[in-house]
């Protein structure tokens, strides 16, 4: 768990977002040269070992600066094709500097629908935690093309705060056009006092924090707060800071004091506990022998269908189940792989047999151990 700026040098999983202002040059069409400078920060962090996911602001403004257009435009229709033009020279200009690097990048375009459905979170993650382990980098924009008003997630500072739910990651990094967070608007109170710390669940946070004031993207600082929120669910935290100041990342990851640092209040397995145990219906139940009960306990390892002796209930891939002991004492709960009917046909059978009974394999594990949170 992060407590101070100091144990930012051990983090390695990042989640960094740049804001529309920054990657168009307020509006006037693709910062070439400043996302390039991002671009070698973030390779820099890479290959040193680390993992990155990128989520991108900046479609909608790019498509509109192809367009000539001055204005963002209101009708969801129109939104929804200016995004997709600004996405392709988005994209492309990511590519390309990241390649200079000798690193590929994957664009997933994500809707709300995507991490509410239970199946398709888990698909989500697995595959954004398969290009990480990859060395891949991540490009991660909402799918503005197909999202509707009601199934929108409103802003990327919020896309950004799910991703790093999505993928356990350690920091959410949100890059913006102030120097962080201020005890009041600088606007209009110049002597206003930057604020360096805070825990997330200051109440002073919700108060200090504006709407966005440049007209081109849907955030301000009122939804960095709320994002620094979200992400405080799954133990990670949040540093607002500039994007256009020197070697930023460098600093961050260095230690040094550098924009607004929003402090989470439990730590990563306390999170995703709570998550797990109280807001998820449990769909069924996974009866496990001796031996796996004990790697569950001592180990942390995953649930392997192998020690699985009994499946009831009815339960789809990605839904809550009880592992229980052959006495019924339940010792943990997490998220299904495999759907009940799978799960019966391959319980008590080694992974290796996984594709053979079911004709393709989805995971190893029956249940991750990152899924996975002993009761």
């Amino acid at each position: 768990m992060i407590r101070s700026r100091e144990d930012l040098k051990g983090t390695r999983r990042w989640v960094v977002k740049i804001g529309s202002a920054l990657l168009t040059a307020d509006g006037k069409g693709l910062a070439r040269e400043a996302l390039s400078g991002w671009v070698q920060q973030m390779s820099d962090w890479v290959l040193s070992g680390n993992q990155l996911i990128l989520v991108s602001s900046g479609a909608v403004a790019e498509g509109m600066s192809r367009l000539g257009w001055g204005r963002r435009p209101t009708s969801l229709h129109e939104l929804q094709a200016v995004a997709a033009i600004g996405q392709m020279g988005l994209v492309r200009a990511y590519e390309d500097c990241f390649l200079k690097r000798g690193l590929h990048t994957a664009q997933v375009l994500l809707t709300h629908d995507d991490l509410v459905n239970r199946r398709r979170y888990l698909n989500a993650r697995s595959t954004l935690r398969a290009l990480m382990e990859l060395g891949v980098v991540p490009v991660v924009n909402e799918n503005d093309t197909v999202a509707n008003d009601e199934l929108r997630f409103g802003d990327n500072d919020t896309l950004g705060a799910l991703v790093a739910n999505l993928v356990d990651a350690e920091l959410l990094v949100l890059l913006t056009d102030q120097p962080g967070l201020f005890e009041a608007d600088p606007r209009f109170e110049p002597d206003a006092k930057l604020i360096t710390s805070s825990q997330v669940d200051n109440p002073l946070l919700e108060a200090v924090a504006g709407e966005s004031a440049s007209g081109l993207g849907r955030g301000g600082m009122a939804t960095k707060v709320r994002a620094a929120k979200i992400a405080a669910r799954s133990g990670a935290a949040t540093i607002i800071a500039p994007g256009r100041g020197e070697a930023v990342l460098h600093r961050i990851a260095a230690g040094e004091e550098v924009g607004t640092l929003l402090l989470p209040t439990q730590g990563p397995e306390a999170a995703r506990k709570r998550w797990l145990a109280g807001h998820l219906q449990v769909r069924g139940r996974l009866v496990l022998d001796a031996g796996a009960v004990r790697v569950l306990q001592e180990s942390g390892r995953s649930l392997l269908a192998v020690g699985v002796k009994e499946v009831a209930g009815s339960f789809s891939r990605g839904e809550v189940v009880s592992c229980v002991d052959e006495k019924g004492v339940e010792v943990a709960r997490g998220l299904a792989n495999y759907s009940a009917q799978e799960a019966a046909a391959i319980k008590g059978e080694p992974s290796i047999r996984i594709r053979e009974i079911l004709g393709y394999m989805d995971e190893q594990e029956l249940i991750h151990r990152d899924n996975l949170v002993l009761v």
